[in-house]
């Protein structure tokens, strides 16, 4: 056992430059990419030896999201309209949600959001699909 310590020890300026508890963006983004390699290296196998180590590193980037990412609060379209202008986004940039005439009558509260639209949402901006129902 005192040699895998001394291993750790041995090794830990390495580890150390990735896995770490983020204390910025570039932190959290550096560990976002070891996530996502971890998660294409697994490939799905829930039984691959490195599957505690992309546990660990999810369970890292989730504790700093939960106490750094605030999310929008409010109704579905003023959630749309928050995230839109922190994105710096145009009625017109929302090409995703349908035509300029779904879009319009999306954002006066005319229409509502559909599953597609909530999906695309979703992956555009990383969020939570709970904050457009």
């Amino acid at each position: 056992m005192v040699q895998q310590y001394i291993n750790i020890i041995n090794t830990w300026s390495i580890i150390s430059s990735v896995l770490c508890f983020p204390q910025n963006e570039s932190d959290i983004n550096r560990l976002i990419d070891f996530s996502d390699y971890l998660i294409d290296l697994i490939s799905g196998d829930g039984n691959h030896p490195l599957m505690e180590l992309l546990n660990i590193v999810g369970t890292i980037i989730s504790d700093y999201e939960n106490k750094n990412i605030v999310e929008p609060e409010g109704t579905p379209i003023g959630c749309l309209k928050y995230l839109m202008k922190e994105h710096g986004l145009k009625h017109k940039d929302l090409k995703e949600l349908g035509s300029p005439g779904e879009i319009s009558e999306i954002l006066s509260e005319k229409r509502e959001l559909n599953k597609r639209q909530i999906k695309a949402l979703c992956n555009r901006f990383k969020c939570n699909p709970a904050i457009f129902i």
